[in-house]
């Protein structure tokens, strides 16, 4: 297989502000300088999965203004395959992003050329690799059509439902695992619960496996085996921002490789911890298992 890993799924502009407290409703507070950083929950993953050695491919969409430059370079720099970055007439995706002093965000993601993304995209011959990941900030029907395509070719799926939204049992059977977290979980069984019990109902909706991710806390995964309980390593927190789609890809990675489940999450949630240490996210991704926490 030519790639290990194929991520489909958005390219963002983080413009990034720092403020002591998020504002309630009608209110303004004063912020720090503005950021701008690229991102985006798939080119993310792409640039966290090649800065770790795979070989990896983004099918996604950018604009043709200036943050489209910044996003092309940024995933050309970390070795991401760019064959199948199209170019859509207007502004690239932008996620509009505050920062508190506890390394928390709040985001709004303004889609842009990755709402744009369309079935007619998708490339079953790319689709062909070890391992596919989505996520969902780009149109649902782009990303059922490329599930199918990336299955009927032999190639496990990863779904991370964020942001969350509802999605066809079809879709969750092919995930292998689904991604979340606990509010994403919640979301999807229309209640909260212990992660464990939640992981186990998440299961018997129907994906291959599960996989919760619990921040600080580490993760669980859920397959045929049972529930597992992943630790991980304790890091200060700068800014989670990206945090979860290092997560992400760093488990496509592993997976891609031959490890177990939970294996893959183990290495995963050291790479999730990593990213929490710098700012931004790509700009946070570590480079090399000499970086990642223990």
């Amino acid at each position: 297989m030519t790639h290990e890993v194929v991520v489909v799924g958005s390219v963002n502009a983080d413009l990034v502000v720092s403020v002591d407290r998020r504002p309630a409703p009608g209110e303004t507070v004063l912020g720090s300088d503005l950021a701008t950083y690229p991102g985006g929950k798939g080119a993310n993953q792409a640039v966290a999965a090649a800065r770790l050695g795979a070989r990896t491919a983004i099918l996604g969409r950018i604009g043709d203004d200036g943050h489209g430059d910044l996003l092309r370079a940024a995933l050309s720099e970390a070795g991401v395959d760019l064959g199948h970055l199209l170019v859509t007439p207007g502004p690239s995706g932008v996620a509009l992003i505050t920062l508190d002093p506890d390394g928390d965000n709040s985001i709004i993601v303004s889609p842009g050329a990755n709402a744009r993304l369309a079935p007619s995209d998708v490339d079953a011959e790319l689709l062909s690799a070890a391992v596919v990941s989505f996520q969902l900030e780009i149109p649902l029907p782009t990303v059922e059509a490329a599930a199918r395509a990336a299955d009927a070719g032999g190639a496990r799926v990863v779904l991370n439902l964020s942001p969350a939204r509802a999605v066809p049992d079809d879709l969750l059977a092919l995930c292998d695992p689904l991604v979340v977290n606990e509010h994403e979980a919640a979301y999807l069984l229309g209640a909260g619960d212990e992660p464990e019990a939640m992981a186990t109902a998440l299961l018997a909706r129907g994906p291959r496996s599960v996989v919760i991710t619990l921040g600080a806390e580490g993760a669980l995964t859920a397959d045929a085996t049972g529930v597992t309980a992943v630790p991980s390593p304790k890091v200060e927190a700068v800014d989670t921002t990206g945090a979860g789609d290092a997560f992400t890809a760093a488990l496509c990675l592993r997976l891609a490789r031959g490890d177990t489940l939970a294996d893959a999450a183990r290495y995963a949630v050291r790479v999730g911890a990593a990213a929490v240490r710098k700012p931004g996210a790509q700009s946070s991704y570590p480079a090399t298992d000499e970086d990642l926490p223990v």
